[in-house]
């Protein structure tokens, strides 16, 4: 064999070499797959039959309680006309009892005037007008033509139930239609998107035939050591934020709906798993005049006699582009024209309000300021109950020369501004590029109370 033959030969075992290494990788790669579906369908049949089987228990246990409570109220009922019965037998009786002592005694009372008329018509001449006067007198004594009224029998109770057949028919009709079995909840979670120590959670209806007038939404800690559901919403609307939640922990999350017109709540949809990276946005603790709640979410403004006009910022910078961060106001006290909600690039700055350069804000009275300039566009008034957001995206970058972010406003984002069913869309440059932002507010007076998330 020349050079030139063992060469290709090698060339070729390397290629059949590399074609066998790429097939039994892609075999792994198939296998693994489909071992993945075979536990996608081990996990539908535990649904099928784990489902099934509650399901199960539940017709047994409502029907056995209703049977239960059905024989219940059927053998009261009859307790009760029994009872009925036996009043207007006692009640109808007793007249009749006592008229019939009253003829018994007379009857009695006749028999002993017999044996003495008898006697006294036996008795010597001697004795027989001493007799016969004394047994004259009690006969006289004893009304012998005064006779007891008997009552004909038209006249006494007769006794009869009357009942109704119809109430089977009724009660056969009624059990047809009593209860119903599906295959499919009529609402199932279709999204989980991760927050800020929360999971925003939405949901859709896939029964389009079910009317739902309110929705219940549902969560727990997941594991074994997982806690019982308890209620997160209760409402019309098809989304909720869940705040609170540790990050890297996994929660589960079941919805159900409630008919129109109707008390009682739709199956439960299948339980849906949810977790958050993200850790729960917190004021900053310490800035004179705030007080925090314990969660460091809520922040009240306390004190202004001091002349300080102090700028609350978040506890690190835990805002990221894509997101939306929102202010819920819960209370409100005298508006000013330097206060401020909104987000900055850092929060080292000695300044009384957001309303400087490297930031975005809304003031109390609708004023949007970028940069510390205010904008002709003006979004309402805040108030209590008022829920500002804020939405920022990355437009463009401007790289230097060197591929390298320059300095003076390169960076820009586009920023969504909403209060009540208004909002404001701009542009901002900042110097530098940010992976996150602060967020802040200033209140000249006391009594603002906001919650963010």
């Amino acid at each position: 064999m020349n050079l030139k033959g063992g060469w290709r030969m090698s060339v070729e075992v390397d290629l059949l070499l590399q074609e066998a290494k790429e097939s039994i990788e892609a075999a792994q790669n198939y296998r693994s797959e489909l071992q993945q579906r075979l536990h996608g369908l081990n996990q539908a049949r535990k649904q099928i039959r784990g489902s099934s089987g509650q399901a199960r228990e539940t017709l047994q246990r409502h029907f056995a309680v209703l049977q239960a409570g059905a024989t219940r109220l059927l053998n009261e009922r009859l307790a009760a006309l029994l009872a009925e019965v036996d009043a207007i037998e006692a009640n109808s009786v007793k007249p009749l009892d006592d008229c019939q002592s009253l003829i018994e005694n007379g009857v009695g009372q006749a028999d002993e005037l017999l044996r003495e008329g008898e006697a006294a018509l036996r008795c010597g001449l001697g004795e027989k007008e001493d007799k016969l006067g004394s047994f004259t007198k009690k006969a006289m004594h004893i009304q012998l033509d005064s006779l007891p009224e008997v009552p004909a029998l038209v006249d006494v109770p007769c006794v009869s139930a009357q009942l109704d057949d119809s109430l089977l028919g009724l009660l056969r009709e009624r059990v047809s239609r009593h209860g119903s079995v599906s295959s499919h909840p009529p609402v199932q979670i279709e999204e989980l998107q991760e927050r800020p120590g929360g999971i925003l959670v939405r949901w859709c209806k896939v029964d389009e035939d079910f009317a739902a007038a309110d929705y219940r939404l549902q969560y727990r800690r997941s594991g074994s050591g997982g806690s019982q559901y308890e209620d997160s919403y209760i409402g019309r609307d098809c989304e909720f934020l869940v705040l609170h939640l540790d990050p890297h922990t996994e929660y589960l999350f079941r919805v159900c709906a409630r008919g129109e017109g109707r008390s009682e709540w739709s199956p439960w949809s299948v339980s849906q798993t949810g977790y958050t990276t993200l850790a729960p946005h917190e004021w900053c603790p310490g800035t004179e005049g705030y007080i925090l709640s314990s969660r460091r979410n809520i922040a009240l403004r306390s004190d202004s006699s001091n002349s300080l006009f102090p700028v609350l910022y978040s506890n690190t910078a835990t805002y990221f582009c894509g997101q939306t961060l929102t202010f819920k106001i819960s209370a409100a006290g005298q508006m000013d024209q330097r206060d401020s909600l909104g987000v900055c690039v850092d929060s080292g700055r000695e300044a009384e309000s957001l309303q400087r350069d490297q930031a975005v804000c809304i003031s109390t009275n609708g004023a949007v300021f970028v940069n510390g300039k205010e904008m002709t566009n003006q979004l309402p008034a805040i108030t209590v109950g008022s829920a500002v957001t804020f939405d920022m995206e990355v437009v463009n970058l401007f790289p230097s020369s060197n591929n390298h972010l320059s300095e003076g406003g390169n960076f820009k984002l586009r920023v969504t501004i909403g209060s009540g069913n208004r909002e404001v869309v701009f542009d901002w440059l900042v110097d530098q590029a940010v992976d996150s932002l602060f967020f802040g507010c200033s209140f000249a007076h006391s009594g603002w109370k906001v919650l963010v998330y």
